[in-house]
């Protein structure tokens, strides 16, 4: 019954994963209400406290919660329901509620993209993230937004303004309108998608509730799009989730001298896929999505602003003062160098090759048998979960583990391979 869903989400004490452990054991919260704290206690990694939140069994909280969505005409969705997107249950964390506002697409059938960057963006930046916004939903994409100040109130505008859809991600209940400034795109996120929080009603915008809620933003996406973001910034929490759940991140190239594009720009030394336009981004999914994708690269007007976000760039570097090369050791050349059009390295430095495939031996069981599933192809990241037979998010994890080991590599449209 949708009360006991409703009383397991609000269970104290748990973690995510806890909830799902206990729906992998019980298989349906209703036996999960009725059993006993010794039931509990079997399932791995419930604590004490968690045993302790579970034999509480009021239901007045939850049928307090029901009666508000009702009175405010806010949704609730299921873990166990159909309308629960799929991309969001293969996360290691997945909520075991969803309380929306507005209409819930068919998440798993077109490309969607989240969009984050900082609240203290740039001219460029806020321009930027409106032209992304736009052209995504023109590729016939759907945004995903933090519905913040900044960047996300920019590339919602965009979104909204080429009659896209957008789904807003709440750090708050689905009622309420966080920050105050952005009433008009709240209203207009629900009229033309929907307002999402795993969050129920009535619930403040709490700092501590931002971080959990970016999970939900790239675990319902394909990929996530840092437009604009410092060094310290909540999109980059988004973009390593996203990195952990297997997505790809997306990044704008930002100016190198201005403070709030330098976390972004790090994404990009660390592997991230640079972008100028929404089709570049959406056109990594043509593959997936074949009847829903379509190329639009056209300018998109917005605050004055249009034409390709490098172009922009460009214009701008010419201001800059040119920089004299330091000169290199006797003997050294350039890697730079070039010869009939052609650029030259200097390998004489390099170590010898050896094969990865040696490490395999010594790494643990699950990662090993990851890197063997690998290969020697590229291999998608979907397609690599099927083949393990393992749960998603012990597959994600092991892929981390490999990347950070230096033997996987993440490439574009959700796809790894084994580094040569």
């Amino acid at each position: 019954m949708l009360i006991h869903w409703i009383w397991l989400a609000t269970r104290p004490n748990l973690h995510e994963r806890d909830k799902l452990a206990l729906l992998q054991y019980f298989h349906d919260p209703e036996d999960i209400f009725y059993a006993e704290a010794d039931a509990y206690a079997a399932v791995e990694g419930i604590s004490r406290e968690g045993v302790e939140a579970l034999s509480d069994k009021s239901l007045k909280q939850a049928h307090a919660i029901v009666r508000e969505c009702t009175a405010k005409n806010i949704h609730i969705c299921t873990f166990g329901d159909a309308a629960y997107p799929g991309r969001l249950k293969n996360i290691a964390d997945p909520p075991v509620v969803l309380y929306y506002k507005g209409r819930l697409p068919d998440l798993d059938s077109v490309p969607v993209i989240a969009v984050v960057g900082t609240r203290d963006a740039s001219a460029y930046g806020m321009n930027a993230a409106r032209r992304m916004g736009g052209q995504i939903c023109k590729c016939g994409g759907i945004v995903v937004s933090g519905m913040a100040a900044g960047i996300d109130g920019a590339a919602v505008s965009g979104a909204l303004s080429a009659d896209g859809i957008v789904i807003g991600v709440l750090g708050s209940g689905a009622d309420i309108v966080y920050p105050r400034s952005n009433r008009s795109l709240f209203d207009d996120t629900e009229r033309y998608g929907c307002l999402i929080s795993e969050f129920p009603p009535g619930t403040p915008p709490m700092k501590w509730n931002f971080p959990k809620r970016n999970r939900i933003m790239s675990g319902i996406s394909n990929g996530v799009l840092v437009v604009e973001a410092p060094h310290k910034s909540g999109a980059l929490i988004t973009a390593r989730q996203a990195a952990e759940q297997g997505r790809d991140v997306f990044v704008v190239p930002g100016n190198i001298d201005v403070p709030t594009c330098a976390g972004s720009n790090a994404l990009l030394r660390d592997g991230a896929i640079a972008v100028s336009n929404g089709w570049d981004v959406v056109s990594e999914y043509a593959n997936l999505y074949p009847e829903q994708v379509r190329r639009w690269d056209k300018p998109v007007e917005a605050a004055g602003f249009t034409g390709n976000v490098m172009a922009a760039a460009a214009e701008a570097e010419k201001e800059l003062p040119k920089v004299a090369q330091k000169p290199l050791s006797p003997g050294k050349k350039r890697c730079s160098d070039r010869k009939n059009g052609k650029i030259t390295i200097d390998k004489s430095d390099a170590p010898p090759y050896s094969d990865i495939q040696d490490a395999f031996r010594d790494l643990p069981e699950q990662e090993r048998t990851i890197a063997q599933l690998i290969g020697d192809s590229e291999i998608l990241v979907d397609e690599l979960i099927a083949k393990a037979a393992l749960p998603a998010g012990s597959v994600l994890s092991a892929l981390t583990m490999l990347e950070i080991r230096g033997i996987v590599r993440r490439l574009p449209g959700k796809r790894v391979a084994i580094k040569k």
